[in-house]
Parts: C-alpha cells; sequence; structure tokens
C-alpha cells in the first residue's frame, strides 16, 4: 500500500511503526474470509481490510478519529485472526492498537460510552473491587430485564449481568501437592485480575501440576493487571504503568530467585506480556527489561511440554478443544495443548470455524453485545453438534462467554492435565460419569 507520510510523522516512532504496517499490505482481500465482523455484518469496513483504509486515512492526513472511524474500529475483536491468514505479514494488531490509542486522545464519546468504559477501567483489573462488583452484580440479576431498558446503556448494563456468575464461587483452600526432590526449576504464574476473582481453582491446578513435577512457583505478592483490559480500550498510558510495575515486580525475584520462565493461565495476558518488548521500546529505562520479560514469558501449556508428566488412570471423556484467538492467532500455540490433552488419555475433537472467535475479547462482550451474543451462538452451535463430554480452553475470557451459552462442562486444559497427573478432579465436571 503506498503511504505519504510526512518526514516530521515519521520522526514518532509510533507513526513510523504503523507506517510501515500499512505499506506491507497488499489489498488482497485474504483478511476478508476470517473476520467474524464481516462475516455477520457483511461490511468492507468491518473487516481488517476496511479498517486498514480508515485507519491510513486518520493518521496519514493527522485526522482526529470520527465517528465512523470509531464504530468501525470499537467493532474489531482484536482476535488477530486476519494476521494468521494473512500472506503479507501485516502486523494488524499494532496497527489497530495505535489506532485505537489515537481514537481515546482525540475523539469525545457519548457521556455514557465514557462511563461504561472509566467504569470497566476502574473495576475489571483490580480484583477486590472485581470481586465487590461480581457481589453487586449478583444481587442486581433479579433486576436485569429493567436494567435492559436503561436509555443508551441498557444492552451493556444487561450484558454485565448476564456475564457475572451465578452463585457465589468459593475462594479454594487446598495447598499444592509436595513435589520430588532434587534440583528443582522455579518459575513465578501471572496470579493476573479478573481469572483468580472468577475461577482461582486455575491457578491451584496448575501449582499443583507443577508441584508434582519438581517446579517452584514463586509468590509475587505485589504483582497486578498485565494491562491488556485498558489497552485494547486506548488508554495507553494505563496500560503501560501495569506493565511497568509486573515489571519491577518479576525483575526483582528474576534476579533474586533465579527465576526460569514467567507462564500465564490467561492466554489474552500472555499475548500482551509477550508483546512488552514492543510496547516500551521507547522507554529508555524499560525497554531492555521489557524484552526480557517478554522473551520469558509462556503460556502454561508451552512450560508444560518441557516435562516428563506422570499420567495417572482416568475417565478417557471426548472433548471440544476450543483454541482462544489470544493462543492460537495472537501467540501462534495451536496443537501443543490438544497433544498434551491427547496425552493425558482424552479424546480431543476441533471445532469447527475453530478460527472465529467466541465473542468474548476482554471487554468487547460488554461494550458490543449484540455482535459478541451472535459470535456465541455461532461457537456453541459448533461446540454442541460434536457432542462430546466436556470443552477444554487456555482462556478465562472464552471460559466465561462460552458457557453461558451452554451446558456442557467448560474447563481449563491446565485443570485436566492436573487431573490426568493425580490432582483432583475440576468441579465443573463432577456431574460426568466416571465411566470411559
Amino acid at each position: 500500500m503506498k503511504t505519504s507520510f510526512s518526514d516530521i510523522q515519521l520522526a514518532d516512532s509510533h507513526m513510523a511503526v504503523s507506517e510501515k504496517i500499512l505499506r506491507s499490505c497488499v489489498h488482497c482481500g485474504f483478511c476478508t474470509a476470517t473476520c467474524p465482523t464481516y462475516l455477520l455484518m457483511g461490511d468492507e469496513l468491518d473487516s481488517p481490510r476496511g479498517r486498514i483504509y480508515l485507519i491510513k486515512d486518520m493518521l496519514e492526513n493527522g485526522k482526529p478519529a470520527n465517528a465512523e472511524v470509531v464504530k468501525h474500529i470499537d467493532r474489531c475483536l482484536s482476535c488477530l485472526s486476519c494476521m494468521t491468514t494473512c500472506p503479507s505479514g501485516v502486523h494488524y494488531m499494532h496497527l489497530v492498537d495505535h489506532a485505537r490509542a489515537h481514537i481515546y486522545k482525540t475523539y469525545k464519546r457519548s457521556w455514557a460510552d465514557r462511563f461504561m468504559r472509566a467504569v470497566l477501567a476502574a473495576i475489571l483489573p483490580y480484583p477486590q473491587r472485581f470481586r465487590l462488583a461480581l457481589l453487586a452484580a449478583f444481587f442486581a440479576k433479579p433486576f436485569r430485564p429493567l436494567l435492559a431498558h436503561v436509555p443508551v446503556m441498557g444492552p451493556q448494563l444487561s450484558a454485565m449481568i448476564d456475564l457475572a456468575p451465578s452463585r457465589f464461587i468459593p475462594r479454594p483452600r487446598s495447598l499444592p501437592a509436595a513435589g520430588m526432590t532434587g534440583p528443582r526449576a522455579k518459575v513465578v504464574i501471572l496470579e493476573g485480575c479478573a481469572q483468580p476473582v472468577l475461577n482461582a481453582n486455575i491457578n491451584l491446578a496448575a501449582r499443583r501440576l507443577l508441584a508434582r513435577h519438581n517446579v517452584d512457583v514463586v509468590n509475587v505478592p505485589k504483582e497486578g493487571c498485565c494491562g491488556s483490559l485498558v489497552h485494547h480500550m486506548g488508554r495507553e498510558e494505563d496500560g503501560l504503568s501495569f506493565a511497568r510495575h509486573n515489571i519491577d515486580q518479576w525483575m526483582g525475584v528474576i534476579e533474586r530467585e533465579g527465576v526460569s520462565a514467567i507462564l500465564v493461565t490467561t492466554s489474552g495476558c500472555g499475548t500482551t506480556i509477550k508483546d512488552y518488548g514492543f510496547m516500551l521500546r521507547d522507554d529508555k529505562d524499560y525497554a531492555q527489561k521489557a524484552e526480557r520479560i517478554s522473551s520469558m514469558t509462556k503460556d502454561v501449556t508451552e512450560f508444560v511440554a518441557t516435562l516428563t508428566l506422570d499420567h495417572v488412570p482416568i475417565p478417557a471423556h471426548s472433548l471440544a478443544y476450543h483454541s482462544a484467538c489470544s493462543m492460537q492467532h495472537g501467540q501462534k500455540i495451536t496443537d501443543l495443548p490438544k497433544s498434551l490433552l491427547r496425552a493425558a488419555g482424552f479424546r480431543v475433537k476441533d471445532v469447527p470455524e475453530g478460527h472465529i472467535c467466541c465473542g468474548s475479547a476482554g471487554v468487547y462482550n460488554i461494550l458490543q453485545p449484540t455482535i459478541a451474543e451472535k459470535l456465541r451462538l455461532r461457537k456453541v452451535d459448533h461446540i454442541e453438534r460434536l457432542h462430546t463430554d466436556l470443552i477444554a480452553t487456555g482462556n478465562i475470557g472464552c471460559m466465561t462467554q462460552i458457557g453461558k451459552g451452554t451446558e456442557v462442562p467448560i474447563v481449563h486444559t491446565v485443570e485436566l492435565l492436573d487431573w490426568a497427573t493425580g490432582g483432583p478432579k475440576p468441579e465443573a465436571l463432577e456431574a460426568l460419569s466416571h465411566s470411559a
């Protein structure tokens, strides 16, 4: 794609990166075939190629964002399926992130939109606040029909209530099983923000699995949100602030404890942390440290695949493996989780249209509830046609989104691997028959 950015514009590193990305696009349109919003709406401007045209015009001409641009950028899930499809290597993720930051700085949203986004940014990255919000949502469930008719914000409020758990989730108390003797590896596990509130059993399962295989998990008490939730809302400085905080905390234990890897059990967070090096490339105090953190970060399945797992007999359940977009498109981890599950004794089935997003996408299912619901129905329909005993995935957002649309139990991959190596049966599977 031909561009005409000025030398002054290209002196800004964000603009220089975006210009390079734009020039790599050859207008082929392959991305439209795998874009969820284009498949649903058939509008060229709701495809990656269409959004690229909008972004190019906005950035190249130094324009503030307008309502048309904002509408179509807001509809983008950042599922990154287009990056997997693109034959030219267009790094759409960095381009759309730049566009969102530009929108945040130059466009004044409606008061309702500003309010909703401010609430999400002030609550979701903070576990204690999020826990209180879920408690409020629990008591608000009977009033959902009334909230759905609140002017302007009704659909978003309704979506928030729908996504909240229908019961209080107790904090697990069991401790990791003792590991083997001898030399031990040391790792950090990102605790995160939303996941420990929605399902604390996931990281507990990871700790048990690792302890059984001679791996110590070093605690980082002051660690916080990875920054992805606010980063993808265009709040660039907020996202970088979270990143810097975590880098400071992790660098301390890396140097003090000899930690060899930072493990992530939420693939959406893993995609962002692996991008810290790029995000902080211009920060002279953090660029080198951020690059080191990114290089040390692994999805939990990447690390577990390096271990020799000690499997125990379990029922040979069939499962549908849902590969989160952040896993398959963001981190390019595709077959590895399925291989681990098959080796553990599960009968793994691929979900048709597995490359299409379920509609979760961070806070997308709150901010764009209508599109998110259509994608959930599409995903659940494909899954249920497989007639499996359960669903496995590696992202809490997908678990919440898909779980609201089906009675088929949905479990994190690491919970199943923990069970298959001597851990407890995941709570979500208690109703399943023990027969193979």
